[in-house]
């Protein structure tokens, strides 16, 4: 039998239909990882869900994790720049011969599903058993899952989490998850599984009302951000902050975050939280198991927390950031991050979204703090063409202050070059947001260019 390369792999992945082409059913996916001997249950499942901060709150629980001496699986989406970023053992992707071989070790199965089933086992269901499949070969100790898009029917929910982190919740995906915040709520709250204990950030009323009535149904543990756990304290520090946690089983001072603005020492409580119920089970089920986590193992892993792609600083002279933000609540959060700990007196915009985000409250949000905005598109064919997206941002910033640069190289030249008219020492900026792909896109750009 020929074996796969890499790019045949992904080629083969990519052509059983775009990721965002949803079919609301678990059962392909059931059906595959059952013939597979169902990896999924061969370690414990951390899942984490939410509409924003769910893989830099999952990156922080695989720091957390390893730091403790664990082999841990990270199962994260979208990539920033190849699909094998999704799935890594031990904090490394795996490499492209090792995920040629997951693809062509699961693809006699998933054909076999596929002829069982109307609908063939999609992009998305076909990278979620490869990377059971990869953590179960490991083996590994446990398992950080992030969901792909909802909950209740994403297809990492055939895991069953023993611990379910949902971070905060605003309205995205509507088109697939419901258009409001009960809605949405209501599917991410189905990866809460019976006996499990839910670390829930701090919510919309509404949002955390559905949740808690999931976890009260099944009989799951809570933890509350703001009453069980949370952030205690936190102040600006050279390259990020520092802050003071309470986790569920103590407090930990002086803890580094190489990471900018409130909602990541959120993000750090929730993955702390998470961390210290999985570590209490364990400590249940192993006589001299330890309760609260040693404190320097906590500071080290956060210290060393990857956040590839958030707010995250690639040049200097002038200062440019690159930011995922893709929704109107990530963007307000980012907005106020950058307010809070950047001394900007200009800051130029660089603009790439996916024409089916509600790209109108993106630019409400990330208004106040641009003097001016470039229009421009990433790599991904869901991208809004420029000239479509500078109509809508003209109605928000007015003609003066738009322009429309069809290709990101030439907008991040451009954009570099407006900060430079004021000199590098006169608090000068870029800021390159508005999808994953755009982040992605930027830091490799970026990255070429020094």
């Amino acid at each position: 039998m020929t074996r796969s390369s890499y790019d045949d792999a992904v080629a083969g992945i990519r052509a059983r239909g775009v990721e965002w082409d949803l079919d609301p059913s678990l059962d392909r996916i059931r059906d595959l990882v059952d013939i597979l001997g169902s990896p999924q249950r061969a370690y414990p499942v951390i899942h984490v869900t939410g509409t924003n901060g769910k893989s830099s709150t999952a990156r922080m629980i695989d720091a957390l994790l390893r730091e403790r001496g664990l082999r841990v699986g990270l199962y994260t989406s979208p990539e920033l720049h190849t699909m094998r970023e999704r799935i890594s053992v031990d904090g490394e992707p795996v490499t492209e011969e090792r995920f040629a071989e997951l693809y062509d070790d699961v693809l006699p199965y998933a054909e076999m599903v596929d002829a069982k089933h109307d609908v063939k086992v999609s992009f998305f269901e076909m990278l979620t058993a490869m990377a059971f499949a990869a953590f179960a070969d490991a083996p590994v100790d446990v398992a950080v899952v992030e969901v792909g898009m909802g909950g209740a029917w994403d297809a990492t929910n055939v895991a069953d989490g023993s611990v379910a982190v949902v971070t905060p919740i605003g309205l995205d995906h509507t088109e697939y998850l419901g258009d409001t915040i009960e809605a949405i709520a209501g599917e991410k709250a189905g990866i809460i599984k019976p006996e499990a204990v839910a670390v829930l950030a701090q919510q919309p009323v509404e949002a955390a009302e559905v949740l808690l009535r999931r976890a009260t149904e099944v009989g799951a543990t809570v933890a509350r951000e703001g009453i069980e756990f949370g952030v205690l304290q936190r102040e600006l520090a050279v390259g990020g902050q520092r802050v003071r946690l309470q986790g569920l089983l103590g407090t930990y001072d002086e803890v580094f975050l190489p990471l900018f603005g409130d909602y990541q020492a959120s993000n750090a409580a929730c993955a702390l939280a998470a961390v210290e119920a999985f570590a209490r089970g364990r400590a249940t089920a192993e006589p001299g198991g330890e309760d609260r986590l040693d404190a320097d193992l906590v500071r080290a892993a956060f210290a060393g927390a990857p956040a590839p792609g958030r707010l995250e600083v690639v040049r200097t002279g002038p200062t440019v950031l690159v930011d995922a933000t893709h929704n109107p609540a990530g963007m307000a959060a980012t907005v106020a991050a950058i307010t809070e700990e950047f001394g900007f007196t200009r800051l130029i915009g660089i603009l790439a979204v996916m024409a089916d985000k509600d790209v109108m409250g993106v630019l409400e949000e990330l208004e106040p703090i641009i003097d001016e905005l470039i229009v421009s598109r990433n790599s991904s064919p869901r991208s809004m063409p420029a000239h479509e997206l500078a109509v809508v941002a003209r109605d928000v910033f007015g003609e003066d202050r738009v322009h429309l640069v069809a290709r990101l190289d030439d907008a991040i030249d451009q954009a570099i070059g407006l900060a430079d008219q004021s000199g590098e020492f006169a608090g000068a900026g870029v800021l390159i947001t508005g999808s994953v792909a755009t982040a992605g896109d930027a830091r490799l750009l970026m990255k070429a260019s020094q």
